[in-house]
């Protein structure tokens, strides 16, 4: 227990203070289980830190443990929090819970065995929380970490703080939202860095020469960890995922051919669908469907996305503007909580009501003329007319 609390206390220590990621503001206090999920290098470790030194109101009752810690070589969790509630504990962080064998029906047994405690733990994007050996569903609050939006970036890298808008006013408001906002910075100066470095916390720390070898590490942690710790993928199946991540970077966004990508690869069908469930699970990928479509996984999607424009870039040297202004966009809307599906008239359908075309400066509004609440997002403005808003302007909706 000693070694733990010097852990604590030697991270602590470290901690950075002065910036929060948008979950912190809107931490869940009345939930007595807690997960928080997303990919690596987006943040977890440091709002659950950042939690108990300073929202918590009684730290020294609050204890973090990362799951691959020595500690647990030859001790339960649930002996942990056992001691630790005998010894007056109140909070019991778990970081990486994913890395520990039988997680679920050791925190079912924390959780009723320890009225008393309250567990907040991370885990990698592509775990299904709800899903293990014991049934979680009723006990258990989930909250996803996304990647950084742009508003986010803005604050972190430029100290350019601007309160996140819903959808629908952004939508109805933007001229007047994009005349206050301009004054204040002049967003084009930063968006395109953005794109190819921003969606990580970590881009205040690394260098600019760093950052690609920086995501494709990431990448290769999820599949090679966190995927073989959830799927108990073996070396085999993460060298097919890898080879089915190459033929999808020859081509984003990618209209799958199945079958193809099946006999290339070597795969069945079935096997091929199910990995890209996974790669969309551990938001690597972002697949797309047209709102007729079921929503089985073992159905084709109709359109295959990186899940943000920095891994687009680092799989692709290649990776064309026009692709991460879509990957871009479908990002930070669906990171905002809303459903975002393919239209037969624009770009996105986003949740059922308003249609989204996405282009350059010079996109003309025709093939989205008539269609009822429709617009145009554009690269390359600061400031829109009518139905035609400015890009930039869809990340500032987290």
């Amino acid at each position: 227990m000693e070694a733990l609390l010097q852990y604590q206390n030697n991270l602590l220590s470290q901690l950075p203070v002065v910036w929060h990621r948008y979950l912190f503001s809107n931490f869940p206090e009345g939930e007595r289980m807690l997960g928080i999920k997303g990919l690596r290098g987006v943040g977890k470790t440091t709002l659950m830190l950042q939690y108990l030194a300073e929202k918590y109101p009684r730290p020294e009752k609050g204890l973090y443990v990362t799951a691959d810690h020595p500690y647990f070589y030859d001790t339960t969790l649930l002996d942990l929090a056992s001691e630790w509630y005998s010894h007056g504990g109140e909070l019991l962080l778990i970081d990486e819970v994913h890395k520990y064998p039988n997680w679920s029906r050791e925190l079912k047994l924390i959780y009723d065995g320890h009225p008393g405690l309250r567990v907040i733990f991370t885990s990698s994007s592509a775990l299904d929380l709800y899903r293990g050996e014991s049934d979680l569903s009723r006990r258990l609050s989930v909250r996803t970490l996304h990647g950084m939006s742009f508003r986010e970036y803005l604050s972190l890298m430029h100290g350019i703080d601007i309160e996140p808008v819903g959808l629908t006013q952004l939508l109805e408001e933007h001229m007047t939202l994009a005349g206050k906002w301009t004054k204040a910075f002049k967003p084009l100066a930063y968006f395109g860095q953005y794109l190819r470095e921003g969606y990580f916390p970590f881009a205040r720390e690394v260098s600019h020469d760093e950052l690609a070898s920086r995501y494709i590490r990431i990448l290769n942690t999820v599949l090679e960890s966190d995927l073989s710790h959830v799927e108990d993928f073996s070396s085999a199946n993460v060298q097919k995922i890898k080879k089915l991540l190459g033929v999808i970077a020859g081509s984003v966004p990618f209209q799958p051919n199945i079958s193809k990508i099946a006999e290339r690869l070597g795969l069945g069908r079935v096997t091929v669908l199910n990995y890209l469930k996974n790669l969309s699970d551990a938001a690597v990928l972002n697949l797309l469907n047209r709102p007729d479509k079921g929503i089985s996984h073992l159905q084709k999607p109709d359109k295959i996305y990186f899940e943000n424009t920095c891994f687009s870039i680092a799989l692709s040297s290649k990776a064309e503007i026009g692709t991460l202004r879509e990957t871009f966009a479908l990002n930070q809307l669906k990171n905002a909580g809303h459903t975002v599906e393919l239209s037969s008239r624009g770009d996105f359908l986003v949740d059922g009501k308003y249609t989204i075309e996405i282009g350059g400066k010079g996109k003309s509004s025709a093939q989205i003329k008539g269609v009822e609440h429709a617009c145009l997002a554009v690269d390359e403005i600061e400031i829109g007319f009518g139905n035609k808003l400015p890009l930039w302007m869809l990340g500032m909706l987290y």
